[in-house]
C-alpha cells in the first residue's frame, strides 16, 4: 500500500478546518494538494476523530497485526504437529476431547 504524504494527525487536522466551514471543501482541498475522493475516505475513516484517538487506532492496529501473527504461527506448529503425529502413526487429538462428564 502506498505511504500517505500526510500524518494521521494532519489529516485529522484537515479534517477539523473542514469541519469549521471557514473553508470550502473544494478549495480546503486545492490548498493541500488532495483530491475530493482522498478527502471523502479520509472523512470516512477519520470523522469525529481527535489526534489522541488516532494514536490510539493505530497502537490498536499494530497490536491487533501481532495477535493475528501469533494466532497464524500457532495454526501452522499444530497443523505441522499433527502432521508429523500421522507419519508416525500417532492419531493427533481431535478439538473436542478432554475431561467427559
Amino acid at each position: 500500500m502506498k505511504k500517505s504524504k500526510f500524518t494521521e494527525e494532519q489529516v485529522v487536522r484537515i479534517l477539523q478546518e473542514a469541519e469549521a466551514g471557514q473553508v470550502t471543501q473544494v478549495e480546503l482541498c486545492r490548498r493541500h494538494g488532495i483530491s475530493q475522493n482522498t478527502f471523502y475516505v479520509w472523512k470516512r475513516k477519520y470523522s469525529g476523530m481527535q489526534t489522541e484517538d488516532v494514536r490510539r487506532l493505530r497502537e490498536l492496529e499494530a497490536e491487533n497485526a501481532a495477535l493475528k501473527r501469533i494466532v497464524a504461527n500457532q495454526a501452522l506448529e499444530l497443523e505441522a504437529t499433527g502432521k508429523l503425529l500421522r507419519k508416525n502413526g500417532f492419531r493427533p487429538p481431535s478439538a473436542g476431547r478432554g475431561p467427559s462428564s
